[in-house]
């Protein structure tokens, strides 16, 4: 079983439509979410993108860092 790094959040700015947007999230879903963006060849900053748009297509959209935390979940759902 993998460790848990149990850290406080970290601020990163990153660009959604040309627009500096600050996401505070744990260094654990900040490695996860730079590892899902990796594999699919893509920068952070698309990724991030791809996560807003795809919550903003949702009934009752949640906050981007919620909206990132949920992607990141479903996707190692899917991948196990």
């Amino acid at each position: 079983m993998a460790e848990i790094d149990y850290a406080p959040p970290t601020k990163r700015s990153v660009l959604i439509a040309g627009h500096a947007t600050s996401i505070s999230l744990e260094p654990t879903f900040w490695r996860a979410l730079e590892s899902a963006a990796r594999e699919r060849g893509y920068p952070i900053n698309a990724l991030v993108a791809e996560i807003d748009a795809e919550r903003l297509d949702a009934d009752r959209p949640p906050n981007l860092t919620s909206a990132i935390r949920q992607w990141l979940f479903a996707d190692a759902a899917r991948r196990a």
